[in-house]
């Protein structure tokens, strides 16, 4: 069998998976095309349980009268589990681990050949193929198996994953959107989304375009109207969260966007489905994970412009009286939440992100969220299951002591609430008297207040990219002072570091032309690319300076940086942009200047650096993706990405020693300033200034009140010397299990 018809036939096989009807049908499809493609007289597909017995999930040529199962160990089977390699014998029987299962009819067949499917290391599956004839199988048809192991571990997965979901109690993972646990019935809800609709024609653009204006104003006035609705929970991110909507709204550019797409002949959905895509792909197209999770606010801007020329909402009338429900649905929307405003105890969506505004909101009502589950596995109307949205996952059919748990747990989140609430305006400092700033990550207007709310001591890490990525041109001077004048002057004396334009490599602008790069990670963004558009960079740092205007705590991050003349060159353009800005009459303050410490390249340097910059920021997510070459959004290797890994706590431990040494400020920003155990190690680095999402900032406040910093000395000694992730980290948690016992599980940065 030659490469060529290993191709067709994994075609073959892959089209007869595709016609099954269910996943039974489709294990059946699989055997049966195997057994024809090598010409064999059995095959047999068994999965692993839980306890490692190895069951027969489908098989061409067994009797199959009554379940087979093979105990743990046993067998040639259990063999390859065992050995982890494929097995291929001439006769089965003259094996020492040969197993006769009783009624299945194996005896009628002499060669054996096993391959083991295997997923993240562990064995979870054996393909094995048997014939009457003595002899094994030749190499070409061995390789076959081989290769199509890989494929089957999939659709092992995904069978598994269906039958759980349809049998008994099953826990269904997904991305945490708001926290909480709750414990409800089920409420479906419909959702029409704009991945339905085609390329339709217009009859008349000019009405069409008119028409688009109509339903812009009335989605203004829906959010208005929505605004008041949730006027109760009197939460000021709400109202931000609206007016954010309605600024993007009201943008031209977005508007010609569509506009474009309806003069190219096309009606108002199919305009609205092409803008959406075409900014999806932009926003998707991005490394950085916040501005990725922008996408979701673009469909559901789009998709509630649609609903609306469909002239009706989904939810409108199914809201049944006299009860409380998590809603569910593939695309669920702000609009789903306001329908069932007076009943909503939780949400979960096929769709949505962490940040998104769904998300937001859900935080704001104090409503649990979870997004991103897979559509196969959304429970069904009317079920009882548990949320947990805090953890990231739910349970369907629970049993009674499940369910008494978790009520324990809902007693426990109240109390922990409180206690988190209590500190909200008490200053963030040790039981040992040590300062430390908690500052905020943000980006957007809507982010804004909740910050505020949080009691952020100023911003750590400002995002400039959006006002260039929402748009289809480069925004003017005074369109960037605009934005960030409204960030600085919403945090008045304290300090803001905006880093400079992180685009380029897989950021990719729709109106600036870059070539595409094998390794974008390692390629043209950040301070290369601006570096090379200096107008652009000047620009910028212009408009920067021009809102700042007197703001004494004003600093501009650099991202990106390896090298000592990529700072002193950004430090030249800086002193002309302060001097054209002086000699036309504006008044302006040399800002502190820093860089991002998120390559290994730019740790050494940090001696090298100590008379051109202020500060470093240490981007703990970019940073150690780069340390340990794992991909967080790679789901092949994402859980290899630790916080804890040795080398990660080694190297943040020689930046802050590097950092004190030359008397340079530090700030850590990503997940590592928003998880209790890594903020202890951080603590005892000697690293006093933290930047983290605004929800997280009351916890992690708490979290510090309770520390000691000679025990998070103590802890770090420990930690260095420890060569196993986990071991770390089951080392702090002992700690910070002491102080906040009520529920040990929030150490966990949920």
């Amino acid at each position: 069998m030659n490469k060529k018809n290993i191709v067709r036939e994994l075609s073959k096989i892959t089209s007869a998976v595709a016609r099954a009807e269910n996943r039974d049908e489709q294990v059946s499809n699989i055997v049966d095309a195997i057994s024809s493609a090598i010409e064999v007289d059995v095959c047999s597909l068994y999965i692993v349980g839980d306890k490692g017995a190895l069951s027969l999930l489908a098989s061409h040529g067994l009797n199959r009268s009554h379940p087979i199962t093979i105990p743990h160990g046993r067998g040639l089977v259990g063999h390859v589990v065992r050995e982890k390699h494929a097995i291929n014998l001439a006769s089965a029987e003259d094996h020492p681990d040969y197993y006769y299962v009783e009624g299945s009819g194996e005896e009628s067949f002499r060669s054996f050949c096993a391959v083991p499917l295997v997923d993240h290391g562990q064995v979870v599956g054996v393909l094995v193929v048997q014939s009457k004839e003595w002899g094994a199988l030749d190499e070409e048809r061995e390789a076959f198996l081989e290769t199509l192991a890989f494929h089957l571990v999939i659709i092992l997965r995904n069978y598994k994953l269906q039958k759980k979901h349809t049998k008994g109690q099953a826990r269904v993972m997904g991305v945490s959107g708001a926290p909480g646990v709750v414990i409800a019935t089920v409420k479906r809800v419909s959702t029409r989304s704009l991945d339905d609709v085609g390329h339709l024609l217009a009859d008349d653009p000019l009405a069409e375009k008119e028409n688009l204006s109509v339903l812009i104003d009335q989605f203004s006035a829906q959010i208005d109207a929505d605004k008041k609705l949730f006027e109760k929970a009197t939460h000021d991110e709400i109202s931000t969260v609206y007016s954010a909507m309605q600024l993007f709204l009201n943008d031209p550019q977005f508007k010609g966007l569509i506009e474009g797409f309806i003069e190219s002949g096309q009606n108002i959905p199919s305009a609205l489905k092409s803008g959406m895509q075409h900014l999806v792909r932009l926003f998707e197209a991005m490394s950085d994970e916040y501005l990725r999770t922008k996408a979701e606010d673009v469909r559901y801007l789009c998709n509630r412009l649609y609903k609306l020329w469909l002239d009706s909402r989904s939810t409108s009338s199914a809201v049944a009286e006299g009860g409380s429900y998590i809603i569910v649905g593939k695309n669920i929307d702000i609009s789903h939440l306001s329908a069932f405003s007076g009943n909503l105890l939780g949400v979960i969506s096929s769709e949505g992100s962490a940040l998104s505004h769904v998300s937001v909101i859900a935080n704001a009502l104090g409503v649990p969220a979870l997004l991103g589950v897979a559509e196969v596995q959304l429970p069904e109307e009317g079920k009882q299951i548990i949320l947990d949205g805090s953890a990231g996952f739910l349970i369907v059919n629970p049993s009674a002591s499940l369910l008494s748990e978790y009520r324990s747990i809902l007693d426990n989140e109240i109390r922990l609430a409180s206690l988190f609430e209590s500190v909200k305006h008490l200053p963030c400092e040790t039981i040992d008297g040590e300062s430390v700033e908690l500052m905020v990550n943000t980006g957007l207007m809507s982010d804004i207040s909740p910050g505020i709310e949080a009691g952020a001591a100023g911003v750590g890490l400002y995002r400039t990219e959006i006002p260039f990525l929402i748009r289809d041109s480069f925004p003017t001077e005074d369109e960037q002072v605009a934005v960030y004048s409204e960030v600085i002057s919403a945090y008045k004396d304290k300090p803001v570091y905006m880093r400079t334009l992180d685009i380029g490599g897989d950021k990719q602008l729709s109106y600036f032309p870059m070539e595409e790069e094998q390794n974008p990670a390692l390629g043209w963004r950040g301070i290369r690319f601006s570096l090379d558009n200096v107008s652009l960079l000047m620009t910028q740092i212009r408009a920067i300076l021009r809102a700042a205007a007197n703001h004494e705590s004003l600093g501009i991050l650099l991202p990106m940086v390896t090298r000592l003349a990529e700072i002193e060159s950004f430090n030249g353009l800086l002193d002309e942009a302060i001097k054209q800005l002086q000699q036309e009459g504006v008044a302006v303050i040399r800002p502190k200047i820093g860089v991002m410490v998120e390559v290994p390249a730019a740790i050494s340097q940090i001696p090298f650096w100590k008379d051109t910059i202020d500060f470093i920021a240490i981007g703990t997510n970019d940073l150690n993706q780069y340390l340990l070459a794992v991909d967080r959004n790679n789901h092949k290797v994402s859980y290899l990405f630790d916080n804890t890994h040795p080398a990660v706590i080694h190297e943040i431990a020689r930046i802050a020693r590097l950092a004190s040494e030359n008397q340079i400020a530090v700030c850590v920003c990503g997940e590592m300033a928003s998880d209790p155990i890594s903020v202890a190690l951080l603590l005892g680095m000697g690293i006093r200034r933290l930047s983290l999402s605004s929800s997280k900032i009351m916890k992690v406040r708490y979290f510090i009140r309770h520390m000691d910093i000679s025990r998070c000395e103590e802890l770090l000694k420990s930690a260095l010397t420890m060569d196993s992730p986990d071991a770390i980290r089951c080392l702090v948690e002992d700690y910070i299990s002491t102080i906040c016992p009520l529920n040990n599980d929030i150490v966990e940065g949920n």
